[in-house]
C-alpha cells in the first residue's frame, strides 16, 4: 500500500496567521490562492495519474501516481481541495471523519473560546460535492457536535486511523497494490507520522521541540510493505508555481 498525504490549500486562517486583529474561523474556507492551488494540484495529478511503467522503481512517481482511493476530512478546506482531484481522476471521494485537524470544530471568540460547534451540515456537501460519499447517520445537525478535542485525545485518534488504514488497505496476497490519498491537515500529519514511526510528540534533541512543515497542497508519500514503512518523500511542492507555494 502507498499512502499519499496531501495538505489542504491555503485557507482564510492560514493567510491571516500573523494578523493580530483577525479572529480565526472555526471551519475556514479556501482563499482564492487556495482554490487555485487545488485546481493546479488536480491538473498535475490528472496528467500523471496513469502508471506508465510497472517494471521500474517508481518511488518518486516519475512513472505516475495511479491513485485508487481518495479520502478527505469533513473540514471545508480539505473537502474543497480534494474534490477537484477526485473529479479530474474519476475516483470516488470518501469522507473519513477522523482525519480532521486537531481540536475539531470549535469557537474562537473570547467569550466562547474552545466551545465545540457543529461543523457543516450534510446538505452543504450534497450541494457542493455530490461525488463525496458521506458517513451513514450524518445529517443536518453537523458532523462534529462534540467538545473541543483535548490534547489527550489526539494521538490515540491518529493511532486509530493508522490501524484502520492498514485494516482497509494493507497488503493482502493476490490483491493489486492500493494507492491511497488523504487530503487532510498539518497538525494531523504530525500526529499520523508520530503514530507510524512511534515518535514522542514534538520532542527533539537537547530539549528542543520538533515539527514537520507541510506547505498547502504539498504531497508526502509513505509505502507500507513486508513489515516496513518507507518514507519516500515529504512536503513536495514542485507541482506548484512559485506564487502558489504557501504555508
Amino acid at each position: 500500500m502507498q499512502l499519499y498525504f496531501i495538505r489542504h490549500g491555503q485557507s482564510i486562517n492560514n493567510v491571516n496567521w500573523n494578523n493580530p486583529d483577525y479572529v480565526e474561523n472555526p471551519d475556514p474556507y479556501l482563499t482564492e490562492i487556495g482554490l487555485e492551488q487545488a485546481q493546479v494540484l488536480a491538473a498535475y495529478l490528472k496528467e500523471r495519474h496513469p502508471i506508465t511503467d510497472t517494471s521500474s522503481w517508481n518511488n518518486q512517481n516519475q512513472f505516475g501516481f495511479g491513485f485508487t482511493h481518495i479520502y478527505t476530512s469533513l473540514m471545508e478546506r480539505a473537502a474543497n481541495t480534494a474534490a477537484p482531484t477526485a473529479r479530474a481522476l474519476g475516483i470516488p471521494l470518501t469522507a473519513w471523519v477522523d482525519i480532521h485537524e486537531e481540536g475539531g470544530i470549535y469557537a474562537r471568540e473570547k467569550d466562547e473560546r474552545f466551545q465545540g460547534l457543529s461543523g457543516k451540515p450534510r446538505s452543504y456537501f450534497e450541494q457542493n460535492h455530490p461525488e463525496l460519499k458521506l458517513p451513514d447517520g450524518y445529517d443536518e445537525s453537523g458532523w462534529w457536535n462534540r467538545p473541543f478535542e483535548s490534547e489527550e485525545e489526539r494521538q490515540p485518534r491518529a493511532d486509530k486511523v493508522l490501524a484502520e488504514l492498514l485494516a482497509r488497505h494493507g497488503d493482502i496476497d493476490g490483491q493489486p497494490e492500493e494507492r491511497i490519498a488523504f487530503v487532510s491537515h498539518g497538525g494531523f500529519f504530525v500526529r499520523l507520522l508520530s503514530a507510524m514511526l512511534k515518535l514522542p510528540w514534538r520532542q527533539g534533541a537537547h530539549d528542543m521541540k520538533s515539527w514537520f512543515i507541510l506547505n498547502n497542497c504539498s504531497i508526502s508519500r509513505f509505502d507500507f510493505h513486508k513489515g516496513e514503512i518507507v518514507i519516500n518523500y515529504l512536503n513536495r511542492t514542485e507541482h506548484l508555481p512559485a506564487h502558489l507555494i504557501t504555508a
